[in-house]
């Protein structure tokens, strides 16, 4: 019986000529020690060891894993080498070519080879959230009956993009991004080792700096800019990948940026200080600055959430919730796509009208709470749902506010140091001119004057 197309497949890139592979194909780990990163997966007597453990079979009660993590991090890795240590088939497809058909035939090619071979199938399915639902109910049969050990990646949450009866017969691994140190250690490996470029070459400190820019935590782009780098500087007789090297043959100009020091702060705030000024154009060019030195996607959101209430606040109260909207957009999206958040939102509240009401206004009630301007509570403000309050005079005299026309009742609210004092003084630019029309009069009916603001 003649293998199945995708055996041979499988079994040819097994085969190919190490010397003609890629850098990140010939450094792909072997076994799981070799593999950086994900130590919390590789702990001794982890779900992940008693998989390939003794080559046979894997957690009780697991017929199908998921990987579920960012691009570049080795989710294909992790399952090659699965099917390495278990000593099983290798077939690999990607839901965004494959279909029904093709996720048939493998099925097919696996029980031929086991019936005729002996040997098991591991089907690594990447990016699975691109199949629909019926296309993951196709794989339901395999997966219940073990006609294949399915190991399917995905970069987004597998609870909202896996079906759940596929879901519930799955081991859920979540990998974690690769670290700074991570990639350090691949890179070195792939200088020193033979199969990859053999002690050829040398990487000073500065251009491994930009390399791991670059990488953004990505294993595979480390590697492919490291090769470009070595092949330069290898056809120009130098023992060394220079950083003008490195740029050269990345394309890629080393930005200077430390994200630990100055350069860090000096950046940042020259961003949230152009959204401030409502220059959109120097604004994207310091986010792009941030985005290229491998600045934490997070750390951008965080300060374009305060920017909102910061710098525009009422002036466009939709401002915060893009923000924030954004924020968790780039924590579940992460680099390269989260650039486009990060711009959709610094874009948005640099052309947002300003004002700092918000900050001045907190300002001042922070300045007088700190100066000692307290004093108590008024007695009728105070909580009266408790035995013996109303003896204390607690809650006696509180007006409530909607039995009284226009819901604002002429009563004082603030202590008696800071009754009077005025904290929020808006402004007149966008939307929140229509809080400076009604702030006075709100202050006014509270007075005891006036009928009351329509609406408010």
């Amino acid at each position: 019986m003649e293998p199945d197309l995708f055996t041979a497949a499988a079994e040819d890139r097994r085969e190919t000529d190490p010397a003609s592979s890629p850098l990140a194909v010939r450094m792909r780990p072997r076994t799981l020690d070799e593999v950086v990163g994900q130590q919390h997966l590789l702990k001794p007597g982890s779900p992940l060891r008693r998989l390939v453990g003794d080559g046979a079979g894997g957690p009780a009660g697991a017929s199908s894993v998921i990987l579920w993590g960012p691009p570049g991090i080795g989710k294909t890795t992790l399952a090659y080498v699965v099917s390495q240590a278990t000593r099983k088939r290798f077939v690999e497809l990607s839901a965004i070519t494959a279909g029904v058909k093709e996720v048939r035939a493998v099925i097919e090619g696996a029980k031929r080879a086991a019936g005729g071979y002996g040997k098991d199938t591991v089907l690594f399915l990447d990016e699975i959230h691109r199949f629909s639902k019926a296309q993951q109910d196709s794989l339901l049969p395999a997966v219940e009956n073990r006609w294949v050990t399915l190991i399917a990646a995905t970069t987004e949450n597998p609870y909202f993009s896996i079906i759940s009866p596929l879901l519930s017969r799955s081991l859920l691994l979540t990998l974690e991004p690769l670290t700074d140190e991570d990639l350090s250690a691949l890179m070195r490996r792939a200088l020193t080792e033979e199969r990859g470029l053999g002690g050829a070459v040398t990487l000073p400190a500065d251009a491994e700096a930009h390399l791991l820019r670059i990488a953004g935590g990505d294993a595979r782009r480390a590697l492919t800019a490291l090769e470009a780098g070595a092949g330069s500087a290898i056809a120009q007789g130098e023992s060394e990948i220079s950083l003008r090297t490195v740029e050269e043959a990345v394309d890629r100009a080393a930005v200077k940026y430390d994200r630990d020091g100055d350069q860090h702060y000096d950046v940042a705030s020259a961003l949230i200080k152009s959204i401030r000024g409502s220059d959109v154009d120097a604004a994207l060019h310091y986010l792009a600055r941030m985005i290229e030195a491998g600045e934490d996607p997070r750390f951008i959101a965080r300060r374009l959430m305060i920017s909102a209430s910061e710098d525009i606040g009422l002036a466009d109260p939709s401002a915060l919730p893009l923000a924030v909207a954004a924020a968790q957009a780039v924590a579940m999206i992460g680099f390269p796509e989260a650039a486009l958040t990060l711009s959709h939102a610094t874009i948005a509240l640099a052309l947002a009208p300003k004002s700092n009401t918000a900050t001045t206004a907190i300002g001042a009630a922070l300045a007088d709470v700190r100066a000692g301007l307290a004093g108590p509570v008024p007695t009728h403000l105070r909580d009266g749902h408790y035995k013996g309050a109303a003896k204390l005079g607690h809650a006696v005299g509180y007006v409530y506010p909607h039995d009284v026309p226009g819901a604002i009742a002429a009563q004082q609210y603030a202590p008696d140091a800071v009754h009077g004092k005025r904290y929020y003084e808006p402004t007149r630019y966008g939307a929140e001119a229509r809080y400076a029309d009604v702030v006075e009069k709100v202050r006014e009916r509270l007075r005891g004057g006036g009928s009351g603001p329509s609406g408010a």
